[in-house]
């Protein structure tokens, strides 16, 4: 299967949930089955929750008189919490996103077992 790599606009789509096209499936393989796998989709929600960190520290800064020590220890918290909660369910999401993209159910968890690649977090 050829690996052809979105560019910076459809790679944001694809963090968001859209369907790349098909030309895209190749990658969509490598993203969730390569050995860095786990660190990608750590870097995916990174990418996600970065719009809203900046929203909640404009708001806070702003609207409050919270100290930026205390912003940040908070921003810095909530982006933890996410990437805790999400990584503990890193295998069934990166399932679902190959699904999305025409993958029968289970392809990642076969193809990093037969590669001896982490299953899951942890």
């Amino acid at each position: 299967m050829e690996v052809h790599r979105p560019g910076p606009l459809r790679w944001i789509q694809y963090v968001y949930g859209r369907r790349l096209p098909d030309t895209y499936r190749g990658w969509v393989l490598h993203d969730a089955t390569a050995r860095t796998w786990l660190l990608r989709f750590a870097a995916r929600i990174c990418a996600e929750a970065l719009p809203w960190l900046v929203a909640a520290f404009v708001v806070l800064v702003t609207l409050t008189p919270v100290p930026l020590p205390l912003v940040f220890t908070m921003l810095a918290l909530s982006l933890f919490l996410s990437l805790f909660f999400t990584m503990t369910m890193a295998d069934e999401l990166a399932e679902v996103r190959l699904t999305k993209h025409g993958f029968p159910p289970g392809t990642g968890k076969r193809v990093r077992a037969a590669h001896g690649r982490p299953a899951t977090w942890p």
